[in-house]
Parts: C-alpha cells; structure tokens; sequence
C-alpha cells in the first residue's frame, strides 16, 4: 500500500447522538476487509470506552482507517475519525477537523439536522471542508427523507456555506443494513458508493512532502510504557524514527526538544508502530513529555507555529472534594487529596475543554468543563478507578461585558415533544427564563420548539423535562453565547429529610416516614447524622429519625404488629443527584454508592451557617 497523497484520505464523521455514525464505521470496517470473514468483532466497534459502550454515545474522538481498492484496482487508504456527537464533547470535535479534508454529515432520515449537527457543521464550513450529506436510517417507517434534505440545505445557507459547498453530494443509507445509494427508494446493496463518493470528492492532502516537518497535536493520551502520546496530521515533511523535533507553543515560544521515539499509524483499530510518516498521515507520537494540545511539533529549524483551532470556554464548574462522611473509605481505596488532584491534572492535561484549579485548603478543587455531561462522565470514570468525591451542586461561569455588567452563558434548547406536552413545557422554559425563538410543527404529532435559555436555568431540568412528558419528549442543548445576566430563578422546590443520627435505617421508622415524602433509601440501608434519605413533601428541610425502632413492653395488641409495607426507594442516577442537589449538599460518590448529604453534617453548623448567610 502506497503513502503517497493521491491514494489518501482523510475524512471526519460527523452527526448528531444515536444518528449512526458509529454502527456506520462498523460497516466500513466489515466491508473493506479490515476484519476477516470469521473474525469476531463487537459491536460499534469503535466506542471502545466501556462508558460508550453502556450509554450508546461517542465521547472520545478516535482516528482509525480502512484500505478500498476502487473499480481500477487502487488502493486508498481512508483515515476515518469517528467524532462524538454531543454539544458537552464539543472540545473534540473541534480539534479534529484540521486533521481531515473532508467531512460526512450523517442525519437521521427522521430527526434531521439537530443542534449539534448546527455546531459542528459550522466549524467544517468556516474551515472550508467540503461535506457529503448521508441520509441514514433511511428504512425507518416515519422517514422523511426530502424535508430533512430541505433542513440541511437551509442549514447550510444560515452557516454561509459557499456555492461549492451547497453543491453537495447525497447518499441514502442503513449503517445498520450495510447500504448506501444515489437512488432514495433503494433499500439493498453495499457501502461501494459511499467509498466511491469519498475517494472521489474528499481532496488528496494538498500538503508539502519536501518541506521541513511540521505537525499540529490534536489530541492526547498517555500510556504506561511510552509516556505522552500525542495524535494529529503530519502538516509537512517527512518525520522518522529518533528524528530530532522540538515543540512551539500557540506564540512559537519552544517548550520543549527531544527525539521521536515512536511513530505509529492507524490501522483499522489497532496502532501499528511505523519508521517514517509523511505529509497527510495521521499518526501518533511518543518521545516529548511537556508537548499538549494545540502545540506544533517540528524539526528544530522551524520557528513559526501552525495555528491552533480556538475552542470554546468552559461555562459549568463543579467542586470536587475528599470524602470526608463518617463511611469515608470504607468501599474505595482512592481517597486521598494528592490521589485526586493528580488524577484531575492528568485529565486535564489531555482534555483540554477541561480547567481545574486547586483551592487554598488543598482539599477540594474546582473543575470547570462544557456541561453536566461531560463532568458526570468524568466523575463516573473516577469512581469505577476507585475513587471516593464528595461533589458540589453545578454552577455556572459568570462574565463581564464591556460596560462592565454581570453576563452569564446561554445555550441554544431545541425540544421536540408531542403536540399535548407543548404547553407544560413552555410554561417550565418560561419559568426558567427562557425566551422561545421558534415554534413549529415536526411531523407525527410532534412540535419542535427552540429555547434560548441561561444555562443557569437548565441545571436539573432534565429529569423534570422527562416527567413532564412521559419520557416521550427530545432535549438538545449547545452553547450559544455569553448574554446578559438574567437575575433570580427559581431552583428546587421541595426541601429534604434529613438522617438525625447514625444507625441502620428499619420498616417501623420509615413507614410513618413515606407520609412525609419521598424515601430515597431502603431498610437495612446504613446512615449518619446530615445524611439525606428522601425528598420532603414541603419546602422547608425536615429532620427525622429512620433508625427508630419499637419499644419492647409486655403487652401485644391486636392487628398491632401487622407487616409493614415499604414503596421501593427512590435512586437515583449520577447525574440526577447532581443535578437535584442544592447549594448546601453533596454527592457523596464512591465506587458501589452514591448519596446524598448535607455540607454541613451536624445541625448546629447547618444553623449557624444559614444565619450567616442571611445576615
């Protein structure tokens, strides 16, 4: 297999969540010959993360290629990057595109162009890539095909696409079936017209073989045996094994000078070491230990640096602290300050849509990222490494205008819901000072409504969103802009029950207990003083005893000793305990349980700091 440029491609796979962009690489895979025939292969292959794998979505970009040999018998190589399709992995997409020439904008034949699909669409056209439009799931029984081609032709014009890049080509596929056609009633065949179409309308690398070597880092990792890994687009020259480079930052200041060490390329899944790598490769580097994200790697002659794609700021901070609960390590074996703070840099470090900063206590630290998304998945991966956080209530990055004024970030809402839910869900937005920028019906029953809502407002909303419409309604959120600062809005309304004491929780205290509320834990359950065991049915926070237990006397009452019947507890996910707790609570994670818990443990201190907050 030639190198050269002319039998090369580099191309990015963009689309919305569960559009089928990942199911679609499968296929590619399949029908290349990257597996044999017998070979066993998961599926969506390349969602390797066992996060991905669970919650159906992309999160990490990963590059990876396939070998097509055209009707004239060459042989392309197609480097693909699969590119996470939600609004909080943002920071990945947008480092990638300046690896690829060229784009596949995947969207459901049902759904259409979506937020994201806005988002990174945006990004491709300002970079001049040129997209291939693949309708997918084009067998679904409520298609609809030509509006959808509509939205995407309007949704190019409102991006300011060139008239090169309205001329797009059109594919109708089934990632799941393994077909794309030209023909939109067709329903068999092969993925032969889609490699066709991207050998025949993506660019060769229209890149420099002879000059010096320069290459842009777009992503990073790490591994245990060669150090710092870091992934992008050879820009320039011709890089070898142990050849001498140095790194430039985004001002072409050098930070750093070594040898490559290690040259590998992408083949299929897999990353095979190489000796030498040319203009147009995506590749991965070892050999440099300071070197990140957006730093240009060259020969030691170049002093002008490739510029770096900018990348939108964090807007969402979390606190994350050491577990300090009296059940403090009893289930993880992380738990430490210095534990946690080097397992945050280090994730900083390779993601760079991620900020922490260390406060002065040494004990808790403040990590900023894209939303409550991003950050769940962070605390997630955390606890399954064996981490024990205790992790504050989300809140957003406040701004200042010119003039001087409070600004906060706002995020573009697009809701998609049975026509009956319309108003309840409109009434909600309103609540949380949202302003409704269109309205209009969607097909089947549905309405599509489009938000521009303060971030601020939209913390924990998502569980109510899904009650409100029987699980029926689709919320999509990207980040618009930095607007003017919206003042109060009204948070949650119901306060909480709170464990007086510690003990095991028992049916006789809990039963009166369910007249009171919702119980969030069960019988048997362990407990401690500040810890919160359900929801109160009144605004105001309760103290109660779930340890209680019956008094033993010498008299036995009829129909008085009756079982008691308990409603199973109320548990909840990561993600909707962040997203319910208050400025004074915490999660408390830790590898097999997440609770809830006041800040303050002890009722004086939870006095004396309300007061202190009043006065």
């Amino acid at each position: 297999m030639s190198s050269r440029p002319n039998a090369l491609r580099n191309v990015a796979i963009i689309a919305h969540v569960d559009h089928g962009k990942t199911t679609l690489v499968d296929q590619l895979f399949r029908q290349s010959g990257t597996f044999r025939e017998n070979q066993r292969v998961e599926e969506r292959a390349m969602d390797s993360n066992d996060l991905e794998k669970e919650r159906g979505i992309t999160i990490l970009a990963k590059p990876t290629s396939v070998e097509w040999a055209g009707p004239d018998g060459t042989v392309t190589r197609i480097n693909i990057v699969d590119t996470p399709g939600h609004a909080d992995f943002g920071g990945e997409v947008e480092r990638i595109l300046s690896m690829v020439d060229g784009v596949v904008l995947l969207v459901d034949s049902s759904e259409g162009a979506m937020p994201q699909t806005k988002f990174v669409t945006g990004k491709a056209l300002a970079l001049g890539l040129r997209p291939i439009v693949v309708v997918n799931k084009v067998d679904r029984p409520d298609e609809r095909i030509q509006e959808v081609l509509d939205e995407v032709f309007d949704l190019f014009v409102s991006l300011d696409a060139t008239d090169e890049q309205l001329d797009f080509p059109v594919l109708y596929a089934s990632g799941r079936n393994g077909y794309a056609n030209t023909d939109p009633n067709k329903r068999e065949g092969t993925l032969t017209p889609l490699f066709e179409t991207i050998v025949n309308h993506v660019p060769p690398p229209a890149l420099d073989v002879d000059a010096p070597f320069t290459f842009l880092v777009t992503l990073l990792d790490r591994d245990n045996f060669l150090g710092r890994i870091l992934t992008g687009r050879v820009t320039s020259g011709t890089l070898k094994i142990n050849q001498p480079i140095h790194a430039l930052d985004m001002d072409g200041k050098v930070i750093e000078t070594g040898r490559a060490s290690k040259i590998m390329a992408f083949r299929g899944l897999e990353r095979v070491p190489v000796d030498e790598a040319r203009a147009g490769d995506i590749i991965s580097l070892a050999g440099l230990t300071v070197a990140t994200v957006s730093n240009t790697i060259a020969e030691t002659s170049v002093t002008t640096p490739i510029q770096a794609q900018p990348i939108d700021p964090p807007t969402l901070s979390m606190r994350f602290a050491v577990n300090d609960s009296p059940m403090a390590g009893r289930e993880g074996d992380k738990v430490t300050s210095r534990m946690i703070r080097d397992r945050l840099f280090r994730e900083a470090e390779s993601n760079v849509a991620i900020k922490v900063t260390e406060s002065d206590d040494k004990d808790s630290f403040e990590v900023a990222g894209r939303g409550e998304l991003q950050l769940g998945v962070l605390i997630e991966t955390m606890r399954r490494e064996g981490f024990e956080l205790g992790i504050s209530r989300p809140r957003v990055l406040f701004g200042t205008d010119e003039a001087g004024n409070r600004t906060e970030p706002y995020e573009i809402v697009v809701i998609d819901v049975d026509d009956e839910y319309t108003g309840t869900v409109v009434d909600k937005m309103n609540i949380r000072k949202a302003e409704m920028t269109d309205m209009r019906p969607s097909g089947g029953g549905k309405t599509r409504i489009t938000f521009s809502a303060p971030s601020r407002g939209l913390i924990g909303y998502h569980g109510e969103f899904l009650s409100d419409t029987r699980g029926t309604g689709i919320m999509n959120r990207l980040f618009e802009k930095y607007g003017p600062h919206k003042g109060t809005i009204e948070g949650r309304k119901n306060g909480v029950l709170i464990s007086n004491g510690a003990g095991e929780a028992n049916a006789y205290a809990l039963g009166p207990l369910e007249a009171r509320g919702v119980l969030m834990v069960g019988v048997g359950e362990v407990l401690y003083e500040g810890m919160i065991i359900g929801e109160n049915a009144k605004p105001e926070d309760l103290e109660v005893n779930p340890m209680k237990s019956k008094a033993l006397t010498n008299f036995r009452a009829s129909g008085k000793d009756d079982t008691v019947r308990l409603t199973p507890p109320w548990k909840m996910t990561l993600e909707q305990a962040i997203a319910y707790i208050d400025d004074d609570e915490l999660v408390e994670v830790t590898p097999k349980t997440i609770r809830l818990r006041k800040r303050w443990l002890d009722s004086n201190d939870r006095k004396r700091n309300s007061r202190s907050k009043a006065a």
